[in-house]
C-alpha cells in the first residue's frame, strides 16, 4: 500500500502538496486512474483515484474513507531531553511514531547538551514514519521548553505521570506502575540524568518515579522503551 500525507481532507476531492505530488507522479510513476491511499494526520485513512497526474499538484477523488483508523482510547506524551547527537533523537522520533506516541515535548534540562532542535526537519521525519507505518494520527511535536517550565505548565489532570531516572532502589518498574486505559506522561532525562533539584520539582508536581530496565539505558532507548510498554499495556 502506497500512502501519502494530505492534511485537511474534506469532501470528495483532495490535492497532494508539491513534494507528495512529485513523489507520487514523478518518482513512483503513477498516472490517471491509479489508486493510492492517503492519511490526513487526524485519524483518517482514504483510498483515492488520481484524476489529474500533475507532479506539482496531483488531484485525486476520494472513493473510500475511514475517518477513525486505528485510533487509540488513551494517549502517551513523552517529554524528553534530546541527546547531544541529533541523529539519535531522529531515530527515536521515527520509531516512536511507528510504535505509537501522541505527543512529544523536548525539554531542556540542567545537564542537557542539546539546547534546541530543528522542528521542521523533525516534522518531516515523523510524517515519513507515519506513511511507512500507516499511522493516521500525526503526533504533536511541541517546541522545546525548559524543564521547570514544562513541569509548571503541563496539564496533568486525570493522567498517569511518571519520571524515569537512575535509582534502582526506589523506583517501581514502569510496566507495573502503568494503569491501562489512562492518558500517560513519561519524563525522560538527558545523558547525565536529572539533577536532584529537577527530581524534587517533578515529585512535588506529582510525578511518580519509575524504572525502565535493570540496566542503564541511553536517553532515546529509555524513551522508546516507554512507548513499547505503554502500547503493550494498552493493546
Amino acid at each position: 500500500m502506497q500512502v501519502f500525507y494530505v492534511p485537511g481532507i474534506s469532501g470528495i476531492n483532495a490535492t497532494l502538496n508539491k513534494s507528495e505530488s512529485y513523489h507520487c507522479i514523478h518518482v513512483l510513476r503513477h498516472t490517471v486512474s491509479d489508486c493510492i491511499h492517503l492519511i490526513d494526520g487526524n485519524g483518517g485513512l482514504y483510498k483515492a483515484r488520481i484524476i489529474e497526474a500533475d507532479p506539482h499538484a496531483c488531484r485525486v477523488e476520494i472513493i473510500e474513507s475511514n475517518p477513525d483508523y486505528k485510533s487509540g482510547l488513551c494517549k502517551l506524551h513523552i517529554a524528553i531531553a534530546p541527546p547531544k547527537q541529533a541523529d539519535r533523537f531522529e531515530w527515536f522520533l521515527e520509531k516512536a511514531v511507528e510504535i505509537g506516541v501522541n505527543e512529544i515535548t523536548p525539554v531542556r534540562c540542567h545537564r542537557s547538551e542539546r539546547k534546541d532542535i530543528n522542528n521542521e526537519r523533525m516534522e518531516k521525519i515523523m510524517i515519513a514514519s507515519m506513511k511507512q507505518a500507516i499511522v493516521a494520527i500525526k503526533p504533536t511535536l511541541n517546541p522545546m521548553l525548559p524543564f521547570p517550565e514544562f513541569i509548571k505548565s503541563e496539564d496533568t489532570a486525570n493522567k498517569e505521570i511518571f519520571i524515569a531516572y537512575c535509582d534502582e532502589t526506589a523506583n517501581k518498574p514502569l510496566h507495573k506502575a502503568l494503569v491501562s486505559g489512562k492518558d500517560t506522561i513519561v519524563l525522560i532525562g538527558p545523558e547525565g540524568d536529572f539533577t536532584p533539584e529537577e527530581i524534587r520539582l517533578a515529585h512535588g508536581a506529582g510525578y511518580k518515579p519509575v524504572l525502565l530496565a535493570n540496566r542503564r539505558l541511553r536517553t532515546e532507548t529509555a524513551a522508546l522503551v516507554s512507548c513499547v510498554v505503554f502500547n503493550v499495556m494498552n493493546s
